[in-house]
């Protein structure tokens, strides 16, 4: 085996370390939370394991046939932030938490491996692992989806005019959140990568093939369809790798997995659920995942994911449609009868912002809190907050602009900085929500919510203002990590068909507009005023 020297800076990771110790600089530490008391369960009743690997955490959640959640385990993750604009995790650490969060959630509901009916992965999609095939070694860090450093080869590109040939392939901008310009990255800068990737010593994978390859013991180096249309580098109308997008990228066509269904049974797990057998049944990224965990299986179904960042994703139908207003265009997911496509804006911050205010200025000591805070005051005073901090994503696609406060008065306060923070989710997802409706010709009705932050009532109530129309949150939040289980359910006989799905989609609240339409515009321009000022402020890394 060739030895490939890392950068310095991939010992930051603390490769392959999940033991505590004191977090370094630029990291971000929690203890897990402690598991809830679990539902009374039955031996004889079989459960789909969701491995719900995010950008903060690692989850494990146990479905019961009734889509009931039967157990959950969580590890929060190591954020690691080696140079401005640089985001990067552990591959080893994922790995490891997400199989101490899988035996804590079956050891909890007190069940064994032979109850585990299928496993489906659900994942944070760009995010970017290289490792060696023969070691199963990573060559560095992972590159996480909110990473910048590739931002000036992707200029050089669109310079260059290959812009519309990615655009048109993909149906994807050029820009650092992608997959490909990371790998290409991880060839130039760590030693010896590019001439062992040639060699087809080197794997690709994002964080859904990472966990494949090392559930099954290398046996499976894959994806699906929804991740590799991720990479910048999947054609999404013949489904299939672009001969062409690799080579622009100088990126080895043995590099990347074989590319499956969102639902099938790739195989066995092979080592972390005892040696028994449970098939590995569906793989699919953590937006579509939520879209098909909302049961939105219709043309015009849309939904908002509130997490890390905030995702707006609509279901298209069978044919991709191409974005007139700097959406992206990409594939929702596969099954044995059919082939979605969906249409979505990416919020890079979302609730990143809440973890912001919380660690790094301490104006909340727990992110719930955000709500009692910003609930003390009645609106934000006129203060204005782009949370920036890694670009803008859709519909502005500006890696360089970076986060602003404005507004800002000698009565601005704690609880108006709040305020401001929940609205700036809201007014982004605002953004994306009317380019959609102007791709799509047609207004969306009602938006459904999913992700942690969506149980924040205040923000819910001024997303529904501002937007101008209801919101409706379901009974079941865990809604990506039900549709990688939905998936992987499907593809085993567990659930018999997409109505079985649908039938576990219950709502718990709408909240409908409360202010006039006049008031949400006149937010909404003073908001836009805001985002042009954030606008390029840093020339490139």
């Amino acid at each position: 085996m060739h030895a490939i020297a890392p950068p310095a800076d991939f010992q930051a990771c603390g490769k392959g370390k999940l033991a505590a110790r004191a977090p370094r600089n630029g990291e971000i530490a929690r203890k897990s939370p402690s598991i809830p008391p679990a539902a009374p369960y039955t031996a004889s009743m079989k459960c789909v394991l969701a491995l719900d690997q995010g950008t903060t955490s690692s989850r494990s959640i146990l479905f019961d046939h009734d889509g009931a959640v039967r157990s959950v385990a969580q590890r929060e993750l190591h954020q690691h932030f080696p140079r401005p604009g640089w985001v990067e995790h552990d591959p080893e650490e994922i790995w490891e938490a997400q199989q101490q969060t899988a035996r804590e959630a079956m050891r909890h509901a007190g069940i064994h491996c032979e109850d585990i009916a299928a496993v489906g992965i659900a994942n944070q999609r760009e995010t970017t692992v290289v490792w060696n095939r023969r070691s199963g070694e990573p060559v560095h860090c992972a590159i996480v989806w909110q990473d910048r450093r590739t931002a000036d080869l992707c200029a050089r590109l669109e310079a260059d005019g290959a812009g519309p040939l990615f655009r048109e392939r993909t149906g994807l901008m050029l820009d650092p959140y992608f997959s490909g310009t990371k790998i290409r990255w991880i060839l130039d800068h760590v030693d010896g990568a590019r001439t062992a990737a040639e060699r087809g010593e080197l794997a690709f994978g994002t964080i859904d093939s990472w966990l494949a390859w090392k559930l099954t013991s290398g046996r499976l180096h894959i994806t699906d369809v929804s991740n590799a249309a991720r990479t910048l580098l999947f054609n999404i109308h013949t489904l299939a790798w672009d001969e062409e997008l690799l080579a622009l990228l100088g990126i080895p066509r043995s590099m990347m997995p074989e590319v499956r269904a969102s639902s099938e049974v790739y195989g066995e797990v092979d080592r972390f659920l005892c040696q028994c057998g449970s098939p590995l049944a569906g793989m699919v990224g953590d937006q579509q995942a939520a879209l098909f965990g909302q049961a939105c299986f219709e043309p015009g179904a849309a939904k908002n994911t509130y997490g890390t960042g905030c995702f707006l994703v609509m279901n298209t139908g069978p044919q991709p449609m191409p974005s007139q207003n700097r959406l992206l265009t990409t594939v929702a997911w596969k099954t044995a009868e059919e082939t979605r496509y969906a249409l979505e804006g990416s919020v890079f911050i979302g609730g990143a912002v809440v973890q912001w205010l919380r660690d790094q200025m301490g104006l909340v000591r727990t992110a719930p809190e955000i709500e009692q805070l910003a609930g003390q005051v009645d609106d934000a005073g006129g203060v204005c907050f782009v949370p920036a901090f890694a670009g803008l994503g859709a519909p502005h696609w500006d890696p360089h602009a970076r986060g602003i406060v404005a507004g800002l008065t000698r009565g601005t306060g704690k609880a108006h900085i709040a305020r401001a923070a929940l609205e700036s989710m809201c007014f982004q997802s605002m953004e994306v929500l009317r380019a959609m409706e102007r791709d799509a010709g047609r207004p969306i009705p009602v938006l459904r919510v999913d992700g942690g932050a969506c149980a924040n009532n205040l923000l819910m109530q001024i997303q529904a203002d501002l937007l101008q129309v209801p919101v409706e949150r379901p009974r079941q939040i865990e809604t990506t990590a039900f549709g990688a289980a939905a998936l992987a359910g499907l593809a085993t006989g567990f659930w018999d068909g997409m109505e079985s799905i649908a039938r576990h989609h219950q709502v718990d609240r709408v909240f409908e507009p409360r202010i006039t339409a006049d008031e949400a515009e006149s937010r909404f321009a003073r908001w836009l005023r805001a985002v042009e000022r954030s606008k390029q402020w840093e020339d490139g890394e």
